[in-house]
C-alpha cells in the first residue's frame, strides 16, 4: 500500500469514528441498538477475515461446538461487538445515573477493600463485552480515579480521538509504546491508586507464554511484573452481557503472588492465574469475547507474526 493510499485510509478511518461519536450519540437508544444489531448482521453475512477469526477462535473456546453452532456464537458475537461500539459512542453523553443503571458487577468488595488497604490494585481485564462503560462506572460511581495505557493508533489524530473520549470518562490515559508508562504506573500504585489494563493479548517479545484453552498464547507481562514491583494486588475482572440493557461483571480475588522463584517464574504463574480467570469468564460467555485477531501461537508464523 503506497504511502498515499496509507494516508487516505487513516482520514477515511479517522472521519468514520468521529462521525459515529458525533451522530450516533443524538440518536434515540432503541434506534441507535437497532442499526448496530443491522450492521453486525450484514458484517456477518459477508464473511470476511475478521468474521472468520472470530469463529476459529471461538473454536477453541468451544471445541466440541458444531459449524452451525459456532455460526450461532459468531454472529452473537458480533452483535456483541457492535454493542460495544454503539455504547461507546454514546457514552459521553450518559449521566452518572445512565452509568450506574447500565452496570452490575458483582463482588465489588474485593476491589473496595483492596483499594482501602493503601496498596493500590492492578485491575486486569479481557476483550469482553465494554470494558470502557466499566471503567466509567468506577469513575462516576465508585468515584475512584485510575489510570490506564492506549495502544498508539494511526493516524494519530484518531489515537487522540480515543484518548480524549477516555479522559472525558474519567481516565487517566498513558500512550502504550515507550518505556516511560510503566513507570508512571508503578507510581501510581505505590500511591495507593488504581490501574485497570485489558491483557488477554500481547504477541511482543515480552509477552509470557500461557496456556489457554488448551493451546499456547502469549499475554502481557507488565500487570504481574508491576503487582511485583509494587506490592498492589492484580484482579482479574470478566464482563458479559445478558440479553438486557444491563452489562454484568465480576470482580475476582486477586491472584496470588509466589513467594519463591525467580521474577520471570513468579510473573509466568501470575500471568497464567490471569489467563484462567479469563477463560472462565469467557468460556462462561464466549459469545461477548471480542478477539477479532490472532491470539494462539500456532495460527501465528515462525517469526511470530499474523500469517
Amino acid at each position: 500500500m503506497s504511502a498515499g493510499t496509507s494516508d487516505l485510509k487513516g482520514r477515511l478511518t479517522d472521519g468514520l469514528y468521529g462521525l459515529g461519536w458525533g451522530a450516533v450519540k443524538r440518536l434515540p437508544e432503541p434506534t441507535a441498538a437497532r442499526l448496530f444489531r443491522t450492521i453486525a448482521d450484514q458484517v456477518w453475512k459477508r464473511r470476511g477475515k475478521s468474521v472468520l477469526r472470530l469463529e476459529s477462535n471461538l473454536a477453541r473456546v468451544v471445541p466440541d461446538a458444531s459449524p452451525e453452532r459456532l455460526a450461532e456464537l459468531s454472529r452473537a458475537g458480533m452483535r456483541s461487538y457492535m454493542r460495544y461500539w454503539m455504547e461507546s459512542f454514546r457514552l459521553p453523553t450518559w449521566s452518572p445515573e445512565r452509568i450506574k443503571a447500565g452496570i452490575d458487577i458483582a463482588d465489588v468488595h474485593h476491589l473496595t477493600e483492596g483499594l482501602d488497604a493503601g496498596n493500590g490494585v492492578i485491575v486486569a481485564l479481557p476483550h469482553l463485552a465494554n470494558w470502557d462503560l466499566a471503567g466509567a462506572w468506577v469513575t462516576t460511581d465508585l468515584k475512584v480515579p485510575f489510570t490506564t495505557v492506549a495502544e498508539r493508533l494511526e493516524p494519530a489524530t484518531l489515537y487522540d480521538r480515543f484518548v480524549a473520549y477516555r479522559e472525558g470518562l474519567g481516565m487517566e490515559v498513558l500512550p502504550h509504546s515507550g518505556g516511560a508508562a510503566f513507570g508512571t504506573l508503578a507510581r501510581r500504585l505505590r500511591a495507593g491508586g488504581l490501574v485497570c489494563l485489558v491483557a488477554d493479548r500481547d504477541l511482543s517479545a515480552s509477552g509470557v507464554e500461557v496456556s489457554f484453552f488448551g493451546a499456547t498464547a502469549r499475554m502481557p507481562a507488565g500487570p504481574a511484573l508491576l503487582a511485583q514491583q509494587t506490592g498492589a494486588l492484580l484482579m482479574p475482572v470478566t464482563l458479559w452481557y445478558d440479553g438486557t440493557p444491563v452489562m454484568r461483571g465480576r470482580i475476582h480475588p486477586a491472584v496470588e503472588m509466589p513467594q519463591e522463584g525467580t521474577r520471570a517464574e513468579k510473573t509466568s504463574a501470575m500471568a497464567q492465574a490471569l489467563a484462567d480467570a479469563f477463560a472462565g469468564g469467557i468460556a462462561e460467555h464466549p459469545e461477548d469475547w471480542h478477539m477479532l485477531q490472532r491470539l494462539w501461537l500456532d495460527d501465528l508464523d515462525p517469526r511470530g507474526e499474523p500469517t
